[in-house]
This record gives structure tokens, C-alpha cells and sequence, in this order.
């Protein structure tokens, strides 16, 4: 079980945004990734609880930050339940969309796991919802996912297998890259991953 501390920054100016300690792993019925985020301060700020199945479908998610809360899974494309802390304003989704997104590690992770790109099979399109910060607002995004290689990097506990991916959005044309090893995300824009207590679990 991968249990290790991401540290979160503004892609574009690199103001530090504060931290996210997570632990992960891979069960009987798909991966889970559960964290909680801290301000640069140290104090907490919100909280991501993903689940997806064994083809990286999301069976729940359920997201909290600044007092905001969504929960959604996929049904009839995804489905959602925005609210806030009195549910005076509680609003429902529903987008014919693959899964979700958002700020977290563990969204790219899962989004990976849903496509699946091998070199015969090295890009696909994905219509994502993504949660933004700091009030969970959806926007529905259109990203293309690319496999540009994957090395074999020596451990101390064997061969570490990483993949970098080329995300490009659809509708601005911005272009990233993201590195992925099993179940953790190595380096993408707006993070790094600091602290890893154990490695990577291997999918399937």
C-alpha cells in the first residue's frame, strides 16, 4: 500500500499551495486512493476519497474543500451531488462523461488506469468533469492522453517501470506531461511527490 506526501504548487508561478498526504492501493474490486490536503500552513484544507473499478471506472468519489462536498460515481455517464455545509444550495449533475477529474494526484492515476494506452495502442480522447479549486465548481474538459515511452528505472527494490504521457486539453490546446509509476504520480504540473514510504503497487 503506497502511503507517501505530494506537494502542491501553482504550475504557472510555482506559489507553494500546500501538501497532500495519501495512501493508496489496489483491492478485489479495483484501486482506492484516499487523501487529506493541508495548507502551507499545515492546516487542513480538504479531502479526496476516489474508488474505481477493475477498468478504472470511478464507483465513488467523494470530495471535500472550503466547506464545500461533492460525492459522484458513474451512472448514465457521471453523475454528481454538489453541497454546501447547510445543503441550502445543493445542486445535482449529470454529464455524459468517462469520469472525473480535479487537482488531486490520484485523478490522473485513475484516468491512466481508464485508458489503458500501450505502445500498439498509444492514444486515446477523454471526456473528463473536473472539480476546481477552491469551491468544487464542474467543468466538463476534453483531453487527449498519449503514451511517449516507458523506461525501466533501477531501485533498491528492483526495476521501477515509469510511464510519461502527453495530456493535451482539446479545447485550449495546452499541452503537459505527466510521469506515472504503478499507482503514483512521479512529477506533473502543479506537483511533486516528496515522501514515499513504499513502492508503487503494480497493476495487473
Amino acid at each position: 500500500m503506497p502511503r507517501g506526501r505530494y506537494s502542491l504548487h501553482d504550475p504557472h508561478d510555482h506559489t507553494p499551495l500546500g501538501e497532500e498526504h495519501f495512501h493508496c492501493a489496489p483491492g478485489p474490486s479495483g484501486w482506492r486512493y484516499v487523501s487529506q490536503l493541508t495548507s502551507p500552513s499545515g492546516d487542513f484544507t480538504g479531502s479526496v476519497d476516489l474508488a474505481v473499478d477493475e477498468l478504472g471506472r470511478p464507483i465513488r468519489v467523494e470530495l471535500h474543500a472550503s466547506d464545500w462536498q461533492v460525492r459522484g460515481a458513474a451512472l448514465d455517464g457521471v453523475t454528481w451531488v454538489r453541497t454546501d455545509p447547510t445543503g441550502e444550495h445543493a445542486t445535482e449533475g449529470n454529464v455524459q462523461a468517462h469520469a472525473f477529474a480535479g487537482s488531486s494526484p490520484g485523478f490522473l492515476i485513475a484516468t491512466a488506469r481508464l485508458l489503458r494506452l500501450t505502445p500498439d495502442s498509444p492514444s486515446k480522447r477523454v471526456r473528463l468533469v473536473r472539480f476546481t479549486d477552491p469551491v468544487l465548481a464542474p467543468r466538463t474538459l476534453d483531453q487527449s492522453w498519449s503514451l511517449q515511452k516507458i523506461e525501466a528505472h533501477a531501485t533498491d527494490n528492483g526495476p521501477l517501470s515509469v510511464a510519461e504521457y502527453q495530456v493535451s486539453d482539446l479545447d485550449t490546446g495546452e499541452q503537459h506531461t505527466v510521469h506515472i509509476a504503478g499507482d503514483v504520480v512521479l512529477a506533473a504540473p502543479g506537483l511533486e511527490l516528496e515522501d514515499l514510504e513504499t513502492p508503487p503497487s503494480a497493476f495487473p
